[in-house]
């Protein structure tokens, strides 16, 4: 019988050791790979459920939830909870609200014509069964509303020529009006019809064409394109105007969309353009100017604000943040930039029945902000601080608390992630209104 030394089982017993240490740090590097993997998959899934929305999805951001449920544990916190609580108030007196809106047709404007039609019984009608004649004692009315095609017409300008009989000289004519396009048989009437429809009503100059062909009217779009130009040579002065009042407005709210545009010297059709959008804040008599540039850079966006001094509000395009450090401009961040990356991240990743993500808590409290500016919108600048700062004021605080969480417990890649990332990062912009 052989008996095992003490130093044989110790060998052994550390040799064991050693291999189960060994495959728990190969199982942990398996678990961090499926991990990453994991991530990685939903993170595609996130993608492929993005751009499919985006491609088949409605691009509205209305959102219809209502979450009377929220039993997700990172809302088992009692200042959430309280928040929770707020969100639903704030839904439910909104439903409330809505509720009491009158349903059915809206009345016809007053300030439109009235043609009055008279619809009588026929005589044999009016004779009463007991052989008496019926009298009229009311009238029922009912309005329908009508309208009277756009009427085309031609001008005859007729100049009255004067000469003396006497010597047979001193022809003189009478002058025409002065018109905005000298030599063309356009009217003002017709540029500012043709310049609304394409502008104002999206009618592009190729479906006008074919309206002016229906009433056998040749109107090239060629020809009409050149007049559009010609029509903006004639308006310069008057954006020159208003462009010295947005500038000096105190308040500029601007953005910029891409185009594409063909035929683009030193460009591919393919590529992009843009379109610079600039507005005052003023809800009555608001100016509003675009601007077209090929580029979307920095130079760009300065040269529409040459000296600017006031409230510029912007998305997070880093264009506008050389602007933002002049020490006369104050950088105001954009709500619903903010919001639409959460919508975003609703329709990659929507919620299970029964929970409520991120995404969702986000627009929910976002929300509750829109409805306060809802609620104050009429009232005066003075009311409108009031209130901010008695009602916004707090539930801002309760969002930067959801955030500061929001943050240490959601991945960075993800859409929801990158919602959170945009609303911390833009957090001091976004919040400057209420003062």
């Amino acid at each position: 019988m052989i008996i095992p030394s003490k130093n044989t089982n110790s060998d052994e017993v550390e040799a064991l050791k050693r291999l189960v240490l060994a495959q728990q740090s190969l199982l942990g590097e398996k678990n961090k790979s499926i991990t990453q993997k994991q991530d990685r998959i939903e993170h595609l899934e996130e993608l492929v459920r993005s751009y499919r929305y985006r491609q088949f999805g409605k691009s509205s951001e209305k959102d219809y939830s209502q979450f009377g449920f929220f039993d997700e544990t990172e809302l088992e916190a009692s200042e959430e909870a309280e928040l929770v609580a707020v969100i639903i108030e704030s839904e439910e007196s909104a439903v409330i609200k809505a509720s009491k809106k009158k349903s059915g047709r809206k009345a016809l404007p007053k300030s439109l014509p009235r043609v009055h039609i008279t619809h009588d019984l026929p005589e044999h009608e009016k004779t009463c069964e007991c052989g008496c004649q019926k009298d009229c004692i009311r009238e029922e009315t009912s309005e329908q509303l009508d309208i009277i095609p756009a009427v085309i017409q031609v001008l005859v300008h007729a100049r009255k020529v004067y000469a003396c009989k006497a010597c047979e000289s001193g022809i003189a004519t009478a002058s025409l009006p002065k018109q905005p396009i000298p030599k063309s048989n356009a009217s003002a009437g017709l540029l500012a019809h043709i310049a609304v429809s394409k502008y104002q009503d999206g009618l592009p100059l190729y479906r006008q064409e074919a309206q002016f062909k229906r009433i056998n009217v040749h109107l090239p779009r060629n020809t009409m394109a050149s007049w559009m130009i010609k029509c903006g040579n004639l308006l310069q002065p008057l954006y020159n105007l208003l462009n010295d009042h947005l500038l000096g407005s105190g308040y500029v709210h601007m953005d910029e969309t891409r185009i594409q545009v063909l035929k683009e010297a030193d460009k591919t059709p393919e590529s992009l353009s843009y379109m610079w959008v600039r507005r005052t804040g003023d809800k009555y008599r608001p100016i509003i100017l675009f601007d077209y540039d090929p580029r979307r850079t920095t130079c760009a966006a300065e040269s529409l604000l040459p000296d600017y001094m006031g409230y510029l509000q912007t998305d997070d395009y880093a264009g506008y943040h050389k602007i933002g450090l002049r020490d006369d401009v104050v950088n105001l961040g954009c709500m619903a930039h903010a919001r639409r990356k959460f919508t975003e991240a609703q329709k990659a990743a929507p919620s299970q029945k029964g929970k409520i993500s991120k995404a969702d808590m986000a627009v929910q409290m976002i929300k509750k902000l829109y409805a306060i500016e809802t609620g104050i919108k009429d009232k005066s600048t003075e009311e409108r601080y009031r209130i901010r700062q008695e009602k916004s004021k707090p539930h801002l605080q309760k969002i930067r608390e959801w955030l500061d969480k929001a943050l240490a417990t959601t991945l960075p890649k993800g859409k929801a992630g990158t919602a959170i990332a945009y609303l911390n990062k833009n957090w001091e912009k976004l919040t400057v209104y209420i003062d």
